[in-house]
Order: structure tokens, then C-alpha cells, then sequence
């Protein structure tokens, strides 16, 4: 509960995929990224508003175009970035996972140079 409204965490197509990767991977950073993951999901659904606010101009045209209007960034461990974004009812707010990625990807899509 946040507000006194339920909190719904879903994991979108790039990120429901990766997530299961990591999740099926046998290498230590795949589980060290996973078990990071675990533990964002259940402090989301204590305070949806716990990442990193990303100013709207500075929000991906790829993820624009598909009408979002807020993202929010996480960090997790080994470098790694969990956006999301937030939708909200009266009485629930849905959490939809957008991309979790490696350092190299967030700073690709962010267009940052290394």
C-alpha cells in the first residue's frame, strides 16, 4: 500500500526478458543483478516513487514515442539500471518495468558517450 492505494509491479517486454535471463542465469553477476531486482520490486511496492525522477525532456524519444510520460531510474548492483514508469488509478498504482539494463545500454539510450 502507498497512499492508501495498492501497488502492482509489471515487468514489460525488454525488461520481462531480461528478467528471466537473469533469473535463469548460473553466473554470480546474473544473480547479484536478480536478487537486486527482487529487493527493488518489494521497496516499489512500498514507495513507487522511490527512483530517480527523470526530467521529461531528458526521457528517451524511443520511450516517448510510446507515450510515456514519466520514468523513473534505479540503480542496481553491478552498474546495471531499472526504468520504469508509474500509472495510477483512485484506488491502485501500476509499476510497469520498462528496461532493465547494462551500463553500456542505459548509456546508449540515453545517448551518453563513454
Amino acid at each position: 500500500m502507498y497512499l492508501g492505494k495498492g501497488v502492482r509491479i509489471f515487468l514489460k517486454e525488454q525488461a520481462k526478458e531480461r528478467f528471466l535471463d537473469l533469473k535463469n542465469g548460473n553466473d554470480k553477476e546474473s544473480k547479484s543483478i536478480f536478487n537486486s531486482i527482487e529487493r527493488i520490486k518489494e521497496v516499489l511496492k512500498n514507495n513507487p516513487q522511490y527512483g530517480d525522477p527523470i526530467k521529461k525532456e531528458l526521457i528517451p524519444r524511443e520511450l516517448q514515442q510510446l507515450g510515456i510520460g514519466n520514468l523513473y531510474r534505479i540503480e542496481l548492483s553491478n552498474y546495471w539500471r531499472m526504468l520504469y514508469t508509474l500509472e495510477g488509478t483512485e484506488t491502485e498504482i501500476s509499476v510497469f518495468v520498462l528496461k532493465i539494463l547494462n551500463h553500456k545500454e542505459y548509456n546508449q539510450l540515453f545517448g551518453y558517450k563513454n
